[in-house]
């Protein structure tokens, strides 16, 4: 098991209390799936370098509003990244089987008006990644490779379902299939995975991408458990927002978040040390931005915890 044992009890424990929320609020659902596709294009994309701000994001997947200064490319993968996203809710719905043809319409989706020869094609060039401490296999051995890549993604598995989208994730960014896009695929690739087993989609937050960057190059040289750790956060804020969404409002609730300033005042740990905790994933927090919150109920469990 790569992924921290309590973390990923705690997620299995969110994702019984998300089922338990069901049949959902429709109204909120709406909401939910409205906001992650814009969170989730703005950050995915301000990871590879697009300029574009969350509310200029909004404004061009929304309102399709040209926004001045910026470059017809970063508007491009904007829409692009909306449409790659509806493409993968109807694969979700359907229960279609995850093929070639699949993962090329993703990557194609993505590259709409960017790239034109080689769009939802396997590439057929070497590729460098400057600052990558590996090499992309060679274009002539991509077609295996991948096919490798969809035997493991379709075969029934037996490993848990962070250390699997994280080792998916680390595979396919290895192989780096396609000749642009592939960052962008991997993650749609990995909320397909999440959502075909009930989980709701992901955001790996631009303000992450440091943290993002560094655990996966260590999951290319073999090390994979700060990878499928870094996930697994992820994983837990999502389900942490979409219960907070979708549960009903009940007043002095000891699971409504607090900031850490606020936790430092429950607990006998320092501010400071409970950041600690939240980066190393040891107390249940979420990220909202740059900041860290926690619940009153998290405190509790970690203090009653540690004094056993």
């Amino acid at each position: 098991m790569l992924v921290d044992r309590g973390l990923y009890e705690r997620i299995l424990e969110k994702k019984r209390t998300l089922e338990r929320l069901r049949p959902f609020s429709q109204a909120s659902l709406r909401r939910l799936k409205e906001n992650f596709i814009v969170e989730s294009t703005y950050n995915s994309n301000a990871i590879e370098g697009n300029t574009l701000t969350k509310s200029e994001t909004k404004l061009v997947i929304e309102e399709g509003i040209t926004i001045g200064g910026k470059s017809m490319r970063e508007h491009f993968e904007a829409i692009n990244h909306k449409d790659a996203i509806c493409f993968i809710e109807s694969i979700v719905k359907e229960k279609t089987s995850i093929t070639k043809d699949v993962i090329c319409k993703i990557n194609a989706l993505v590259l709409n008006n960017i790239e034109k020869e080689e769009k939802g094609i396997y590439r057929l060039r070497k590729v460098h990644i400057e600052g990558a401490s590996f090499v992309p296999a060679k274009p002539d051995l991509v077609p295996d490779l991948m096919n490798n890549f969809l035997e493991l993604i379709n075969k029934n598995q037996k490993i848990n379902i962070v250390d699997f989208v994280s080792l998916v994730h680390e595979k396919f960014t290895f192989i780096h299939p396609f000749i642009d896009g592939n960052g962008r695929c991997a993650r749609l690739l990995v909320n397909l995975l999440l959502m075909r087993k009930g989980f709701p989609p992901i955001i790996i937050l631009k303000t992450e991408r440091k943290k993002y960057i560094n655990t996966l190059e260590e999951a290319h040289k073999e090390n994979h458990v700060p990878f499928a750790n870094f996930l697994a956060r992820n994983i837990e804020r999502s389900l942490s927002l979409w219960i907070d969404a979708l549960k009903i409002p009940v007043k002095g609730d000891s699971e409504d978040y607090i900031s850490l300033a606020e936790a430092s005042r429950l607990c006998p740990y320092s501010q400071e040390y409970l950041s600690l905790l939240a980066r190393t994933g040891k107390l249940e927090t979420i990220k909202t931005g740059r900041n860290w919150v926690t619940t009153r109920k998290a405190i509790k469990d970690y203090v009653e915890k540690n004094k056993r």
